[in-house]
């Protein structure tokens, strides 16, 4: 198949943005299919002439883009801000990344506008203690007016009449809700005709598009954003985002029947993070959690929000890989273990003594389970510097086929350190 996808095993920001770095230099069309700019992958590249090592956030657009012969897809199943869409364009161009003739915007993806990052705020202020620790980006408000059937798409800017009429409705319809709020209908529907001439270019059917890529023999890659514990199905809900971040995203958020999709790679962190409100049975509150924290440089790359942290945790990992079917897996940030004297990994939750047979739906549930760890001993050596499996100590390669016996799962692809060059590629069993 020439459809590949990679995609958050976790709670997101397991570094899947080096991943995508590392196989768009073999792909022609890195697309995104859910999400819109509360997306954060940051990716360390060599540039220009010098070989300058510089360093790109990359939120919306496609991380695929980095690879010059490359083509970026934004799906319709994100939602875009436009003016957040030129200026991380132009943030990256400014440093050296031409994305000229690379980037496309499909025209069925839902408009974000400045009204729904206010209404953001208002619902987190709403919400009081039970905030669920949004970006505060518009994303929530505007998967639920694409639910709600009253949102507008790209294509909707390209008849400005028309556009303004129903921007009108919209805005006036959010007032009704949160009271008036401070914003300028006119002065943004005249912006938006204006942007609108500048998006112009790089708007397509983006359906057509992919399928024409893969029949003619182009091998498109998939950038999965979030992940799996923040699907709006199947994870901590209602501590989630407001898309589908699985396999079944991907068909959905570009229009491709499941029998086109290759291989599966799960991005599994070595430990586990996640930001924002929500439960977290293995987060250690503690010097480790604290250690991973400030050595693992645990910071949004959107929000700079610290996340936190804890063992790597195995439960989800397993109802994870049941929802997404992972062919093999990438291990990322394992240098951030090196001093650690011991390794726990949590691998059964008990409530009342008596073992759950998956991941909970209930979060009062979850809130009481007991996490059983088993204890690996550490390497106390750093691995940045290794470049082949054989090269990483005994124990650290212990640590991996543990978790690949676990999971019944192969680890492939092994980040040793934050650089383009320090990812192991490791021959599958």
């Amino acid at each position: 198949m020439s459809l590949s996808v990679v995609l958050g095993s976790q709670w997101g920001d397991e570094g899947k943005g080096k991943l995508v770095d590392i196989l768009s230099a073999d792909a022609d069309v890195c697309a995104r299919c859910a999400g819109g700019n509360n997306a954060g992958h940051t990716i360390v590249v060599p540039i220009g002439p010098d070989n300058v090592k510089t360093t790109f956030a990359f939120h919306l657009l496609p991380s695929g883009l980095v690879n010059s012969d490359c083509v970026g897809v934004i799906g319709n199943g994100c939602v875009v801000h436009v003016p957040s869409f030129f200026e991380e364009l132009d943030a990256l161009e400014k440093k050296g990344l031409d994305c000229t003739g690379r980037l496309l915007l499909s025209d069925r993806a839902h408009l974000v506008f400045d009204f729904h990052q206010i209404v953001d705020g208002l619902k987190e202020v709403e919400l009081g203690g039970s905030s669920i620790g949004t970006t505060k980006k518009g994303i929530g408000p505007t998967y639920s007016g694409k639910a709600s059937r009253s949102g507008l798409r790209v294509h909707h800017l390209f008849d400005h009449e028309t556009f303004a009429t129903k921007f009108r409705k919209l805005v006036e319809g959010r007032f009704k809700r949160y009271g008036h709020f401070e914003y300028d209908t006119e002065a943004e529907i005249e912006r938006y005709k204006i942007l609108a001439d500048r998006l112009r270019p790089y708007v397509i059917d983006s359906v057509v598009y992919i399928h024409e890529a893969i029949s003619s023999g182009k091998k498109v890659l998939v950038e999965g954003a979030n992940a799996l514990m923040l699907d709006l199905d199947l994870g901590t809900y209602p501590y989630v985002t407001s898309s589908s971040t699985t396999i079944g995203g991907v068909c959905t958020g570009l229009g491709v029947p499941p029998k086109l999709i290759g291989e599966i790679i799960g991005v599994v962190k070595a430990y586990t993070t996640r930001v924002g409100g929500g439960p977290f049975p293995t987060e250690q509150l503690n010097s480790v959690g604290e250690h991973l924290q400030e050595v693992g440089r645990e910071y949004g790359s959107t929000t700079g929000r610290r996340r936190r942290c804890g063992w790597l945790d195995l439960v989800v990992l397993k109802h994870s890989n049941r929802i997404n079917g992972y062919d093999s897996l990438n291990l990322t940030k394992l240098d951030i273990l090196d001093t650690l004297p011991e390794i726990k990994v949590g691998t059964r939750y008990l409530v009342n003594g008596k073992e759950l047979p998956g991941f909970p739906a209930d979060l009062d549930v979850l809130a009481q389970v007991e996490v059983e760890y088993d204890t690996l001993p550490g390497w106390n050596t750093s691995i940045e510097n290794a470049r082949t499996y054989e090269e990483l100590p005994e124990n650290c390669k212990k640590y991996i086929e543990y978790i690949e016996q676990s999971l019944k799962i192969p680890i492939e692809w092994i980040g040793v350190g934050p650089g383009r060059e320090c990812m192991i590629k490791k021959t599958k069993a």
